[in-house]
């Protein structure tokens, strides 16, 4: 087994938090539109929730959070789906935003790797 870490750059992460129960609708649209996976975590709002704007829509307290590892070339395309499947241009349903990352490691299977060196010495 190789132990060699290998580092990726040019990488972001997608984090949206919508209402509890529909994780499952924008992972499905964000692998669709190229992601490799998700994590989703659940979690609780605070403030004001009891009544949003002048509305008056009721804003669930329990929420999930999806965080999604995505290479700069993807972000666009999965930001978008993942937009459109959360449904946040709908008041109250959540929010969604892109972090940068200056590194990041996982597993990456010697086919990919290949592709990558490849890339590089071109």
């Amino acid at each position: 087994m190789d132990n060699e870490m290998i580092v990726l750059t040019d990488v972001a992460l997608i984090t949206c938090t919508v209402p509890r129960g529909n994780a499952d609708a924008v992972v499905t649209a964000a692998r669709a539109a190229g992601a490799q996976g998700a994590s989703i975590q659940y979690g609780r709002g605070a403030g004001i929730r009891e009544r949003l704007g002048i509305f008056s829509i009721t804003v669930e307290a329990e929420k999930e959070i999806i965080q999604i590892m995505v290479s700069q070339q993807q972000q666009d395309d999965i930001f978008a789906a993942m937009y459109h499947a959360a449904k946040l241009d709908v008041p109250g349903m959540g929010i969604m935003f892109v972090t940068p990352l200056e590194r990041a490691a996982t597993y990456v299977s010697p086919k990919i790797r290949e592709k990558l060196t490849k890339k590089v010495s071109e």
